[in-house]
């Protein structure tokens, strides 16, 4: 009997569009636009099926915290590690809110992507929130594969 396993070839990836070279680029050159998000009370299995559905590896928490000056939009974000770490600790069904990392680390998008890598590994994180200047509002994410990309496919 002969061995007939078919291989296919895993073809490279040429990127998809021209950027600059890490050196020239910033944090809008790389990010992801859009963020998703999911409520505080949503349960472990609900984030889970969230990153698996939409094949992301971060989340943001939307949260409306009230005091006494009034309402305010508190928000963390829960890595694929958070997820792992949750799941295979065997802790129940903990809330998005308890998973959440707080507070999240948050860049322009005109920050020099490189001093955006560097925050990265100065905080031991694996995503940034990219908010818009004026309102702070997230606008997109940051991850090491956004800034791989800047180094893979960057051009001076």
């Amino acid at each position: 009997m002969t061995d007939t396993a078919v291989h296919t070839a895993i073809l490279p990836y040429h990127g998809s569009y021209l950027m600059p070279s890490l050196e020239h680029a910033k944090v809008s050159d790389a990010m992801h636009p859009g963020i998703l998000s999911c409520p505080a009370d949503a349960t472990l299995t609900e984030v889970a099926r969230m990153m698996v559905t939409h094949h992301v590896h971060c989340l943001a928490v939307m949260n409306i915290a009230r005091d006494e000056s009034g309402e305010s939009l508190v928000w963390g974000i829960i890595s694929d590690l958070d997820l792992m770490r949750a799941g295979t600790r065997g802790e129940g069904e903990p809330r998005a809110a308890a998973l959440a990392a707080q507070p999240i680390i948050s860049v322009k998008p005109s920050m020099p992507l490189r001093d955006a890598a560097e925050l990265m590994l100065s905080r031991e994180v694996t995503h940034l929130i990219v908010v818009e200047p004026a309102s702070e509002r997230p606008i997109g994410i940051l991850s090491p594969l956004d800034v791989a990309g800047a180094l893979a496919w960057g051009e001076s």
